[in-house]
């Protein structure tokens, strides 16, 4: 397989900084494009960062966006303190606007998407974010990229210097980490690390899947391969 030229969207965040080292280490990947409101402070000659403030209009940004086969979609927002209204916005509208402009530059482009543990297929479950994370799902499914995969991971604890920018969160993860490679034990299925979801988004481009929804112990898994 040709190597893999992938974009990634929320390269600030926890998620989406894993995967890019992870895609900056790796040989499988020829080029990263990251598309930021603010700088990642990362240089490496791989790398294609363009700063971008308004993210309802990327039409400055559209002739960048093709030649890649592969998006790590990891933007996202936590529903806590938000209307459902706004949540709507940023989960499912500005995924698809991505999704709608980044298809037809690049047709054989794989999509991999990060949503979450408890994420509703039917969109019917009693959570709002649930549910918006499903339709985003769902609406993905029925695009034609050459292959899309749901990411639905619970607990990711960040590695190679990778943290939160959600305070709580943060506090959580610097608790936890001493304990991780115990919890990591006795939880597999429901514990996973930025290193191994990285890795995970890299494989399933190179190797593909056998399933669409990738929850924790299919991340660990395809991490390995």
């Amino acid at each position: 397989m040709e190597k893999i030229k992938a974009i990634i969207t929320g390269a600030t965040g926890m998620v989406g900084r894993g995967v890019l080292l992870e895609c900056l280490e790796s040989n499988d990947v020829e080029k990263v494009l990251i598309i930021v409101r603010e700088t990642t402070g990362i240089n490496h000659p791989k790398l294609n960062e363009i700063i971008h403030k308004d993210f309802s209009d990327f039409s400055d940004v559209i002739p960048q966006m093709s030649g890649y086969n592969a998006c790590y979609f990891c933007l996202g927002i936590s529903s806590a303190g938000i209307s459902n209204e706004k949540y709507h916005e940023i989960t499912f509208d500005l995924t698809m606007h991505i999704a709608e402009i980044v298809l037809p530059l690049n047709p054989e482009m794989t999509f991999c998407y990060v949503s979450g543990a408890g994420t509703s297929t039917g969109e019917d479950s009693s959570m709002n974010w649930a549910n918006v994370k499903g339709k985003t799902e769902n609406a993905i499914l029925e695009m034609p990229f050459n292959q899309s995969y749901m990411f639905r991971p619970g607990f990711i604890q960040p590695e190679k210097g990778v943290t939160s920018k959600v305070p709580l969160y943060k506090a959580i993860y610097i608790f936890v980490s001493p304990l991780f490679p115990i919890l990591d034990k006795l939880f597999p299925k429901s514990i996973t690390t930025t290193s191994r979801l990285g890795k995970a988004m890299i494989s399933v481009v190179k190797n593909g899947y056998s399933e669409t929804y990738l929850e924790n112990h299919d991340i660990n898994r395809a991490a390995l391969k």
